[in-house]
């Protein structure tokens, strides 16, 4: 660890991309070992960001530099995760057309890690074996992580960058299969496991930072058969009831402090308001109620002296005139709203299988950011199969 100063330890730990368990095992052979494993997440390298580049080359050092330490100290390791690299071109489907693909600096990394000769007897490299390949050497198409934007799962258009990666002398004597499950959905990236010949063996106590340990856990719930059981641990039923004591006492101060700061209705308008189910179906008070002494106008009063001919004529003619007046404006109105708020554009059709398209938004920083373009819907695939996505591109016009 003298390679790196306090700070960068810390830089890349921050981000919580490792987590680091042990246990001890028996092998077939009725050894205990200790087995680390070591789940891990590792950066992705974004063309645009240079410095993460960087920090994912540290992170793959400082792994290199614990994995290694852990076997010289005597116990088997496994890592196992998104290592974010597809290490051969078996494991990339379009490896052949990506510029330089050896020379990445990633897959660097996991050539000096790994042992390039498999489950073989003989020299290697590197202190571990990726153990699909060591079951599996030339399985072509075997992927675990695909774009979920392009849909390139359902051509199987893909790469490996999940593994699991045991030391040398683990994978050889205890390790029976490694495998993907490509069918499990649920992500853009599938699981992977691995089989081994070993047996755990029980700790004979808790760990003493085990949880049920510390103060302010003890006597809470443990398990679920707490829930049927009554606690027989005096330790445990006295920390309980003192827990639901202060658990309780602070119940009743939140409930005083709300009700401290809840408006009191006052004494006038505390009748008002809902009393009980029948209030829906009466009156309310608050609304003013017609007076039963209230005269209504006669019905003669209402009766307009009969009005001459020209005059009734007069009158539908103006009703017409305003009809067709209000006829007018509403169909200029109707027609200036189809105007502004006419539905999408019919989408264009893709050269290559003549289908509507579908529109992408640039996200990429730069002159192009946040404009539209068109490209054929159908997933992503080999370009040598014809239901895959053709080349279609067409920026969409500006509105």
């Amino acid at each position: 660890m003298d390679e790196f100063t306090q700070e960068e330890l810390r830089a890349l730990d921050s981000e919580g991309r490792a987590l680091l368990t042990q246990h001890k095992i028996r092998t077939w052979e009725g050894k205990e070992k200790i087995l680390t494993l070591i789940n891990v997440y590792c950066p992705h390298a974004d063309p645009g960001k240079p410095e993460r580049l960087a920090f994912k080359m540290h992170f793959y050092s400082l792994l290199k530099i614990r994995a290694e330490a852990l076997l010289a100290a005597g116990s088997h390791v496994i890592i196992l995760g998104d290592l974010n690299t597809a290490h051969r071109p078996i494991d990339h489907w379009d490896a052949v057309n990506l510029e330089c693909f050896e020379e990445d600096p990633g897959r660097k990394w996991m050539d000096g890690l790994l042992s390039s000769l498999g489950c073989q007897t003989g020299s290697h490299v590197g202190p571990f074996i990726d153990s699909y390949r060591c079951f599996q050497p030339k399985q072509e198409g075997a992927f675990t992580c695909w774009s979920a934007v392009s849909g390139a799962r359902h051509l199987n258009y893909g790469s490996r960058l999940d593994y699991v990666l045991g030391d040398r002398t683990l994978v050889i004597d205890t390790f029976q299969d490694s495998f993907l499950l490509p069918e499990v959905m649920g992500s853009d990236h599938c699981p992977v496991g691995a089989v081994l010949s070993v047996s755990s063996v029980p700790a004979k106590e808790c760990p003493p930072l085990c949880t049920r340990f510390l103060p302010e856990f003890a006597g809470t719930q443990l398990k679920i058969r707490r829930f049927l059981v009554r606690l027989k641990d005096p330790v445990f039923r006295d920390s309980a009831l003192k827990l639901n004591n202060k658990t309780q006492v602070q119940m009743h101060q939140n409930k005083a402090r709300v009700r401290s700061t809840r408006p009191r209705p006052s004494q006038a308008g505390s009748s008002r308001g809902q009393k009980n189910l029948t209030s829906y179906f009466q009156p309310s008070s608050s609304h003013p109620q017609a007076s039963p002494n209230l005269e209504l106008p006669s019905v003669g009063a209402l009766v307009t002296p009969k009005t001459s001919e020209k005059e009734v004529m007069a009158k539908v003619v103006e009703g017409q005139a305003s009809a067709s007046e209000a006829k007018d404006e509403k169909e200029i109105r109707t027609s200036f709203w189809k105007s502004v708020l006419g539905g999408p554009l019919s989408m264009p059709l893709c050269r290559g299988h003549r289908e509507p398209c579908v529109r992408r938004t640039v996200k990429k920083p730069g002159p192009n950011l946040g404009r539209h373009f068109y490209i054929c819907a159908r997933p992503q695939g080999p370009p040598t199969d014809p239901s895959s996505r053709c080349n279609f591109f067409l920026w969409s016009r500006p509105s």
